[in-house]
């Protein structure tokens, strides 16, 4: 049985502006952090756009539900699997990279997902009307920083 999904509601343009799209960015990754993906999904736009980039598998979703389809089948395979930021940087108005790590361990195997993809990556969200729109999730950190034109 999943957990029923809990929105915060806020007043009229809580998510408006440079320091709230931060807030709602930091919101998320608080979600994750404590293994809570139904709570994060509060904040994701249902026509988001997302792709997995140089992970195990090619991974990509286009609208809220497919994400959550592709989310579900890939938590399954692990247990006690976290996403945990280490630093938010604001790109532009609209974008902001979130350097993480990662934990968990493969149900069945036990094997630590640091044996097989390491622990540091990194996210660059795209934000529209106080919502993840675009989201790419970069198993490898120096490889978004690259696409990115950046240095850690």
């Amino acid at each position: 049985m999943r957990a029923p999904l809990y929105v915060r509601v806020m007043g009229a343009g809580y998510w408006t502006g440079m320091g709230a799209n931060l807030e709602l960015v930091r919101s998320i990754y608080a979600a994750t952090g404590r293994g809570d993906y139904l709570g994060a999904a509060a904040f994701v736009h249902p026509d988001i756009e997302f792709t997995a980039v140089g992970g195990p598998e090619v991974v990509e979703a286009r609208s809220l539900v497919e994400f959550a389809h592709q989310w579900r089948d890939f938590l399954d395979s692990w247990e006690d699997f976290r996403v945990v930021a280490d630093t938010y940087r604001q790109l532009d108005d609209s974008r902001f990279l979130v350097l993480f790590r990662r934990s968990g361990r493969g149900k069945g195997s036990s094997v630590e997902i640091a044996q097989l993809a390491g622990t540091e990556g990194a996210d660059v969200l795209h934000l529209h009307d106080g919502k993840v729109i675009k989201w790419l999730s970069y198993w490898e950190r120096d490889r978004a920083l690259a696409d990115l034109g950046l240095e850690e």
